[in-house]
């Protein structure tokens, strides 16, 4: 099959096949294999884009990373980049100025047509982050007293300029969502039959202030391609489409992977030095003042160290095993609040089950830890001192793991931004001081 091209096989059709050949065989071609030849080829990106069809560099650009949209469309004639535009989504179109300097938005817009124009700007004027934001307005609407092959035929029509024209929404005269029909249910129905007799009344809807977040969850519960998008009046104003949730999924999914790390979500492995170090230095500062807290706390302990040198020996095991168990537990419990598992009416039964991880896991950890404090000081004492440290450190690990996201959440802070830093202080601090206390209430036992 010719979509079996590997990445050099790709960039040498592109350089030097004609025009004519070249749009004979694009369609089984997917625009991201060409995006990533694009990205790979060192010369002028336009000797591959230059001879593709403004569809095609259309979908191209859909596909591209945000910082690289603008790149791929200014390359281009401004004749070009005028047509490129038009073949463009009004969801990818907004994307594209929101990712932009303002001169760069106006450039762009100078290529639009005021109808265009005068819709894009109506996007914009949504929170980016809510369904607003991310919807398309190239949908298809239908009225319920028409029948299916009017429906057909108007399909035939408007379909090649939709977002998806799978599903069909049904409206009354003012615009108002009454129902779906699939594309599926409207070929199998005989021409005469009403779309009323045959749509699903009961159509699912997203408000259009939902956080688009919110809104990925319903796409992942429910398995929908598309969802209508209205306003409090049920009008219907535009669709999100699974493509742009999946990509809303990956970026959310990624920026809580990089904030547990204390990494800011736009650095890449392919960025220059001083954006990783301004990305990733902040946040090492402080990681090293919970680090001096730490410390504190053990130097007003010195005196019991001192007299057993052996507590040395042990204080990162009691830490060490507290920061994992921590660890663990936020984790699972930032999942579940991105994921919205996480509400009032559950979250005290998660509470109490976090407890029990802990209890249950702080006594099986600290009896195999007491053991080995034994065998190594042949203290009984020992032994017990730092199999209760254990035990105490894990339980206030798992329950930090779950309070310390939990609280950041309520006072409107990321919890996947901050939670690292608070957690592994809980375990170090109360680690040490657990372990270095207990030790110190029974030193005579110790020595």
């Amino acid at each position: 099959m010719f979509n079996g091209l590997n990445e050099e096989e790709l960039t040498e059709f592109l350089l030097t096949e004609t025009i004519d050949e070249i749009n004979k065989l694009i369609q089984f071609i997917h625009p991201a294999d060409i995006l990533i030849a694009i990205r790979e080829y060192e010369g002028n990106k336009l000797d591959l884009l230059g001879k593709l069809s403004p569809i095609i560099v259309a979908d191209i650009i859909d596909e591209a990373d945000d910082e690289e949209k603008y790149d791929l469309l200014s390359i281009h004639s401004k004749i070009k980049q005028r047509t490129i535009i038009h073949e463009m989504s009004s969801d990818e179109l907004v994307d594209l100025l929101e990712s932009v300097s303002e001169d760069e938005a106006k450039n762009i817009m100078i290529n639009m047509n005021k109808e265009d124009v005068d819709e894009v700007k109506d996007l914009l004027a949504y929170d980016p982050d809510c369904a607003g934001g991310i919807m398309a307005t190239e949908f298809i609407s239908i009225k319920e007293n028409m029948t299916v092959d009017e429906t057909l035929k108007y399909l035939q029509k408007e379909a090649p300029d939709a977002e998806t024209s799978y599903y069909i929404y049904v409206v009354d005269g003012n615009s108002l969502l009454k129902g779906v029909i699939s594309l599926r249910d409207i070929v199998v129905n005989k021409f005469d039959v009403k779309i009323s007799e045959v749509m699903n009344r009961s159509a699912m809807s997203i408000p259009v202030d939902m956080d688009k977040e919110e809104v990925g969850h319903i796409f992942e519960k429910y398995g929908y391609l598309t969802m209508p998008v209205v306003n409090e009046f049920m009008q219907i104003l535009g669709i999100v489409t699974a493509d742009d949730v999946m990509e809303i999924l990956t970026d959310e999914h990624t920026e809580d992977l990089y904030r547990l790390a204390g990494v800011q979500e736009d650095e890449k492995v392919t960025g220059s030095l001083s954006s990783s170090i301004k990305s990733r230095l902040p946040w090492l500062f402080v990681n090293l003042v919970t680090a001096i807290l730490a410390a504190a706390t053990v130097s007003l302990f010195q005196g019991t160290i001192q007299k057993v040198v052996a507590l040395a020996t042990f204080m990162p095991i009691v830490a060490g095993m507290g920061g994992n168990a921590g660890t663990q537990t936020l984790t699972i419990i930032i999942r579940s609040i991105a994921l919205g598992e996480i509400d009032a009416k559950n979250a005290k039964k998660i509470l109490v089950k976090e407890f029990g991880v802990g209890i249950i896991a702080g006594i099986a950890i600290g009896i195999a830890v007491a053991i080995l404090g034994y065998m190594w000081e042949k203290n009984v004492v020992f032994g017990l001192v730092i199999g209760l440290s254990m035990i105490l450190n894990m339980v206030a690990a798992t329950m930090s793991g779950f309070t310390v996201p939990v609280i950041l959440k309520k006072v409107n802070i990321d919890p996947a931004l901050a939670s690292a830093v608070f957690v592994t202080t809980v375990t170090d601090v109360l680690g040490f001081f657990f372990f270095l206390g207990l030790a110190t209430l029974f030193l005579p036992y110790l020595i």
